[in-house]
């Protein structure tokens, strides 16, 4: 069934009756598939440079829900805000595909599960904890939910949870600390996320404006050095004996 979206986003032909029927029938049968082989399904439908048409596709025969079930829940809200940033996300991982530049499973699951771990993150909140907190459970919860339907591997949990809680950072923007941020080995990908939200409504353009400007200044400006001198050797008083063995 994954591979029949696959195959005709592709080779752009479209399903006969006979073979389309089934799908939306038996597509609870996906969650039979270990979680393992429906990620590499899931590389292969998002990570081939025709993203965005098999996101569609796949939403279409309700097969998406099977491999993302919070994030399907979550479509279907009023709020058309998280529509728009997972259609933009993925129209980015196919122009960078077809671009020849590097793309990452892990940007285009923060994105998926994005709006689930606010959601999450909200109810926390709301039983008091604090906000930095709050996003951090929400995002091992919601990993650890998502793992039980389709295996992701640390190397791309981790990165995941980084770009999240940058985004806190992000928009408490100004001070020595955006200095900082900019060192941070998973900021360019949370600075991209951040656009992204920008993008789709969910923060205001200038947060994204403000970043682009700050990191323009900041790669113009000179990389300020400082020499200190060598500190002077003591010359060592000679005592009285070492001048008479020297005499001697």
């Amino acid at each position: 069934m994954l591979r029949v979206v696959r195959f005709a986003t592709k080779l752009g032909f479209r399903l006969e009756k006979a073979t389309e029927e089934p799908i939306q029938r038996l597509a609870s049968l996906l969650g039979d598939i270990p979680p393992a082989r429906l990620f590499d399904e899931m590389l292969k439908l998002f990570m081939s440079g025709s993203a965005l048409a098999n996101f569609e596709m796949l939403r279409h025969y309700y097969l998406f829900g099977q491999l993302f079930p919070m994030t399907e829940q979550s479509l279907t809200h009023d709020d058309n805000y998280f529509q728009a940033l997972v259609t933009q996300g993925m129209k980015n991982t196919d122009a960078r595909i077809e671009q020849g530049k590097p793309v990452t499973p892990a940007f285009l699951f923060a994105v998926f599960l994005w709006q689930p771990v606010r959601e999450r993150a909200a109810l926390l909140e709301a039983e008091g904890q604090h906000p930095v907190q709050a996003l951090q459970h929400a995002g091992s919860q919601i990993i650890s939910e998502q793992a039980g339907v389709m295996a992701t591997p640390r190397r791309f949990s981790l990165p995941m949870r980084e770009i999240w809680m940058l985004q806190l950072r992000l928009e408490n923007k100004g001070g020595r600390r955006s200095q900082r941020l900019l060192t941070h080995p998973r900021f360019r990908a949370a600075y991209d996320f951040l656009l992204l939200r920008a993008e789709a409504g969910e923060v205001p353009t200038e947060t994204g404006d403000w970043w682009t400007e700050f990191q323009t200044e900041n790669l113009q400006e000179p990389v300020q050095t400082t020499t200190r001198a060598r500190p002077r050797k003591r010359r060592r008083k000679r005592s009285k004996g070492d001048a008479e063995v020297k005499s001697e």
